[in-house]
């Protein structure tokens, strides 16, 4: 078990290389989370896999998962403007992030 507060969960969001799509998901290790939908062989998640959402342009951190899937619920909820005004916020220009992580 882990000593708390070391817990590490992300919501983060991926787009296709047009970034006209966006796919929000929570994940404990996000490094083999993106690996898995750039690897369709790899995943199920049929809307990655029809979509190509595979670019990084959005995460948060947590420390609780509790705290993650509300956040997650909170983003889906969203309209598609205040998403685009967050991940502006955080990646001004839309970078994908996938070799940064």
């Amino acid at each position: 078990m882990k000593t708390l507060g070391t817990h590490n969960y992300y919501v983060y969001i991926l787009t296709n290389k047009n970034k006209t799509v966006l796919y929000i998901g929570v994940t404990q290790n996000l490094e083999k989370r993106i690996y898995l939908h750039r690897n369709p062989e790899t995943s199920s998640n049929a809307f990655t896999k029809r979509y190509n959402c595979y670019y990084l342009i959005y995460y948060e951190h947590f420390d609780q998962i509790e705290s993650a899937i509300l956040r997650e619920k909170q983003l889906k909820g969203w309209s598609r403007t205040k998403k685009e005004k967050l991940i502006t916020e955080f990646n001004k220009d839309w970078k994908f992030l996938n070799e940064a992580i």
